[in-house]
């Protein structure tokens, strides 16, 4: 008998075409009869709905606002109070800003804009027709979404996205109020309120602490002493805080360069994470390891803090101490390196 030849692949379009009746649109490929919701059959269902993402819109603009009288009327904060009311009125104007344009959007397109599925043939946009038809489908898009025809969620959402980017402009205007370069950014990075002599002082109270008071397996959370003077306390506060412990001598596995680093086998290590700044403030005191709560970044304080575990790609930098002639701890010099998360000057 043979093989009967098909033919081109032009007259195999044709006879499918043929057989389909000659039919240019898509045919239903299966999807369920749609089904009207209230909002499609009742205009008070409707208009009811308008005013629920309306009121969505108006929770955005209003946490926006929020977020700038926290960030304005409590300026910066100078007490730990004042601190927290003013994280607390950031975080919750932030995520009223967000969730208010993320569930009005979603309800408006659960409730109002068509819902029914269609099929259609895709073509490429080539010819000036081909372009106004794709114009034509944007306006039946924007018809169908009722912007035009609902002024009060048209209005409201115009409302919320223009204020929602203004915490993330103020925020980032705010990293460095002094416009300094990058090189001068770096360099404050790595001072801190730490200098010789400096006492070492309980953190919050701020008194001194002696070569006495600390015993083997304690630990003190510490900050310089006088730091309450200085002209922004909240932020070198943020560089400064260390942990104070102590170890028996023999114990510690010390550099050359660090062997006047320490008091009797007193240390101080910055309490700031070398992975991304969150407080090491867990001391395990059988094993001398100190544990980073936000990621388990774990470092080993009997090998000058080194990184045992976890995320983290540097050990905590060590703040060299001594005591003076009354028997406070003190500090020898600043820290010899960055304090808080590796960037790119510290490899």
């Amino acid at each position: 008998m043979g093989d009967q030849s098909h033919g081109s692949p032009q007259e195999a379009g044709a006879v499918a075409k043929a057989q389909a009746g000659s039919v240019d649109t898509i045919q239903d490929p299966g999807l369920p009869p749609h089904r009207p919701r209230l909002t499609d059959t009742e205009p008070r269902a409707a208009k009811r709905a308008e005013r629920q993402v309306g009121i969505l819109f108006a929770i955005s603009m209003i946490g926006t606002i929020l977020f700038l009288v926290g960030y304005f009327a409590v300026g910066h904060a100078e007490s730990i109070a004042e601190t927290r009311l003013q994280n607390m009125l950031l975080g919750l104007g932030t995520a009223f800003a967000m969730l208010g344009i993320g569930v009005g959007i979603v309800h408006w397109a659960r409730t109002l804009m068509p819902d029914h599925e269609i099929a259609e043939s895709r073509h490429e946009v080539r010819t000036e027709e081909d372009r106004r038809d794709a114009e034509e489908i944007i306006d039946t898009v924007l018809e169908e979404s009722g912007i035009k025809r609902r002024p009060l969620i048209r209005n409201t959402l115009i409302g919320a996205i223009a204020l929602a980017p203004l915490p993330a402009l103020f925020i980032l205007r705010d990293l460095d109020l002094t416009k300094a370069s990058a090189g001068e950014i770096v360099e404050r990075l790595r001072h801190t309120a730490w200098d010789e002599g400096v006492r070492l002082t309980r953190d919050p109270v701020g008194t001194p602490i002696k070569a006495s008071d600390v015993q083997i397996g304690s630990a003190f959370h510490v900050i310089p002493e006088g730091l309450n003077e200085l002209e922004d306390p909240l932020n070198e506060k943020a560089k400064a805080v260390v942990l104070l412990m102590r170890l028996h001598p023999d114990k510690m596995e010390i550099s050359p360069e660090r062997e006047d680093w320490h008091y009797d086998g007193i240390v101080a290590y910055s309490k700031i994470c070398t992975h991304v700044g969150c407080p090491v403030a867990l001391y395990e005191q059988h094993t001398h390891h100190l544990l980073c709560p936000c990621h388990q970044s774990t470092f080993d304080l009997t090998q000058e803090c080194k990184v045992i575990f976890g995320p983290a790609a540097h050990p905590l930098p060590q703040l060299p101490i001594t005591v003076d002639d009354e028997g406070y701890l003190v500090a020898r010099s600043d820290f010899h390196e960055p304090v808080g998360p590796g960037y790119w000057e510290r490899g």
